[in-house]
C-alpha cells in the first residue's frame, strides 16, 4: 500500500515522475519502481518525499506494512482504514482529471 499512497500523493500535487525523481536525487526508472511496488522505498528517501511534500513522515508511515505492532490497532482494521484513505486520494485526482479535461 505505501507505493500506493506515494504515487497518488504525487498525482494530487501534480508533480511529475521525472521531476519528483530529481528533486529527490534518484531516476525516474527507480521512482516508477517504487510506486508500482517492485522496489522497496528506504527511510531515508522516504523522509525526503515526507519534506517534498510538506507531509509528516508519520502519515506516510501509516501506510507502510510493517507497522504492525501487538496491541496497538489491529492489521486488519489499519488495512481497512488505509484502503479507504487511498480511495479518497484515488477519486479526488480522477476527479481533478476529468475537471481539466471539461476545461
Amino acid at each position: 500500500m505505501m507505493s500506493k499512497a506515494l504515487k497518488l500523493i504525487r498525482q494530487y500535487n501534480e508533480v511529475k515522475q521525472a521531476d519528483l525523481a530529481s528533486a529527490l536525487g534518484i531516476s525516474k526508472s527507480y521512482l516508477s519502481e517504487i510506486e508500482s511496488g517492485k522496489k522497496n522505498i528506504s527511510l531515508d528517501l522516504l523522509e525526503k518525499y515526507a519534506q517534498y511534500f510538506d507531509v509528516p513522515l508519520s502519515s506516510l508511515v501509516f501506510f507502510s506494512e510493517n507497522l504492525s505492532k501487538k496491541g496497538k490497532i489491529s492489521e486488519k482494521f489499519r488495512s481497512l482504514v488505509a484502503d479507504k484513505i487511498l480511495k479518497v486520494m484515488e477519486w479526488t485526482v480522477k476527479r481533478d482529471n476529468e475537471e481539466k479535461i471539461q476545461a
